[in-house]
C-alpha cells in the first residue's frame, strides 16, 4: 500500500489552511508544509493539525513546490494549494488507489473552481484536468509562474474534484492580477520578448470573446463575464508592464500572489 506525503506551499494561509489540511485527513500519511514569512496565525495552525514546517524564501512557484517535494518522507506525493479541498468522491478515489498497486506514475484530478461564492463550469476553467498525485522519481514541477508537472510516463485519472476556492472578492482579484501580471511581465522580459503593442491591442480583446463566447462564459452568468474581462485584463496589463520594461522602465514591487487581502 503506496504512503502519500502531501506537500502545501503557504503564505499568510490562515483563513484556507485548516479546511485544506481537514481534507487530507485520512488519505495522507505525512503532510509538509513550506511557508515562505508568514506573518499570520498559518504555521502555527498547520503544526496543530499534524503537518510539519518547513521555512524558505519564496522564490519562485515551480522551485519553491519542488523544495516541498524533497522535503518529503515518502515516494508518492500530493500536492495542494491552500485554496484548495479534496472532494468526498476525490477522497474516496485516493483512498480505494491506496489498497492496490499503482499502474500510472502520476494522476490527474479535475480541478473545479468557486468564483464569487458561486462554482465555475465553463469560461475556460472548467474541466481542468492537472496532475496532483505523483512519484517523486517520475516527475516535477516546471515553470516559475502557471507551474505544472512534468511527467515521465504514464498518467492515469481519479474520480472525483478538486475543489478551488480561487477568488472570494473582486478586490482580490485585481490584487492577484496586479502582481501575476508583474511576474510574467519580467518573465517575457527575461526570455527576450520586446514586441508587446499587438499583445496589448489583439491579444487582449480576442482573450475577451475567446472566454465569453467561445468558451461559453455567458452560461456562468455574471461571473462569467467578470472571467471573461479580467482575463483580458490580464493579458493588457501584462503586455503593457512588458511594454514598460522594454522602453527601460520600472515595475512596482511584487506582492505574494497567494496572500489574501479581505
Amino acid at each position: 500500500m503506496p504512503a502519500i506525503s502531501a506537500i502545501l506551499i503557504t503564505c499568510n494561509e490562515q483563513s484556507d489552511l485548516p479546511e485544506a489540511l481537514e481534507s487530507l485527513r485520512g488519505i495522507a500519511d505525512e503532510i509538509v508544509v513550506v511557508d515562505s514569512g508568514s506573518t499570520d496565525r498559518t504555521c502555527e495552525i498547520a503544526q496543530s493539525l499534524g503537518a510539519r514546517v518547513v521555512s524558505r524564501p519564496f522564490t519562485n512557484f515551480g522551485e519553491q513546490k519542488n523544495f516541498a517535494a524533497a522535503q518529503a518522507a515518502h515516494d508518492w506525493l500530493l500536492s495542494l494549494d491552500a485554496d484548495e479541498r479534496l472532494s468526498g468522491e476525490l477522497r474516496g478515489s485516493i483512498a480505494a488507489w491506496k489498497q492496490s498497486e499503482p499502474e500510472y506514475a502520476a494522476y490527474q484530478m479535475n480541478r473545479k473552481p468557486n468564483y464569487l461564492g458561486g462554482w465555475i463550469r465553463h469560461s475556460g476553467w472548467y474541466p481542468e484536468y492537472c496532475v496532483r498525485l505523483y512519484r517523486r522519481d517520475c516527475a516535477r514541477f516546471v515553470g516559475a509562474l502557471h507551474e505544472s508537472v512534468q511527467v515521465n510516463g504514464r498518467v492515469g485519472r481519479l474520480r472525483g474534484e478538486l475543489l478551488h476556492y480561487t477568488i472570494r472578492s473582486l478586490r482580490e482579484h485585481y490584487a492577484k492580477m496586479e502582481a501575476f501580471t508583474t511576474r510574467a511581465a519580467e518573465d517575457l522580459y527575461a526570455r527576450g520578448r520586446r514586441h508587446w503593442r499587438c499583445g496589448m491591442c489583439l491579444a487582449a480583446p480576442w482573450t475577451l470573446l475567446q472566454r465569453f463566447f467561445f468558451q461559453l462564459g455567458f452560461l456562468d452568468g455574471y461571473r462569467g463575464a467578470l472571467i471573461a474581462w479580467t482575463s483580458a485584463r490580464y493579458v493588457w496589463l501584462k503586455y503593457r508592464k512588458l511594454g514598460v520594461l522594454v522602453r527601460g522602465g520600472k515595475l512596482e514591487a511584487r506582492v505574494w500572489p497567494q496572500a489574501r487581502d479581505v
